[in-house]
């Protein structure tokens, strides 16, 4: 297992601007938060992992038992010269159901619990704000009870959820559909998120 200290915003990536930042979200399943912020212009690089919680170096069997205080999450490496966290929120925004509290769609359980963790005073900042213009969106009719905290350590999940997505292509889709995420993106945004 790997870990990587949230301490600091600014991290170095070998071959990219030294100015790169992190960005930490839950959204659920954590296949299903990967897809969607792999290839945009300005992300260097995702990974999937488990945050927030009180366990150390977990393995995605404790953090399923829900014993761990882990939630699933994805941690992304950002340009902020080449995209903006502001992009990064209205991206996460899009693929959740911000509405449900310990739980996303099938999944049930503390380990599926939406949730924003900030790095640094300004992006806990944005993601106040955030939260509170898509409350004040119309967007969705019950309250919006996604946590924005301060980030913890990141552990990196197990080599076979990265990039799920990529490597099990029919699973994840059938996941992806039969979970119900697919089809509330779809009917709360009108689009294939």
């Amino acid at each position: 297992m790997n870990s990587t200290s949230s301490d600091n915003a600014n991290v170095s990536v070998k071959g990219e601007s030294e100015n790169t930042e992190k960005a930490t979200f839950a959204g659920g399943c954590f296949w299903c938060m990967q897809h969607p912020f792999d290839g945009l212009e300005g992300v260097i690089s995702t990974a999937v992992g488990y945050t927030g919680g009180h366990k150390e170096d977990p393995t995605y069997e404790e953090v399923c038992s829900g014993t761990t205080g882990h939630t699933e999450s994805i941690e992304i490496i950002f340009d902020p010269s080449r995209i903006s966290y502001d992009k990064l929120l209205d991206l996460f925004w899009k693929n959740i159901d911000p509405t449900t509290l310990n739980r996303q769609f099938a999944d049930v359980g503390t380990q599926y619990r939406t949730a924003i963790f900030y790095h640094n005073e300004v992006q806990q900042q944005l993601a106040e704000a955030s939260k509170v213009a898509m409350q004040e969106s119309g967007r969705h009719e019950r309250p919006i009870v996604t946590e924005i905290t301060a980030a913890a350590i990141f552990y990196q999940a197990e080599e076979y959820h990265q990039k799920y997505y990529e490597k099990c292509p029919v699973r994840y889709q059938s996941y992806k559909t039969g979970s119900g995420r697919e089809l509330y993106l779809k009917e709360t945004w009108n689009s294939d998120s």
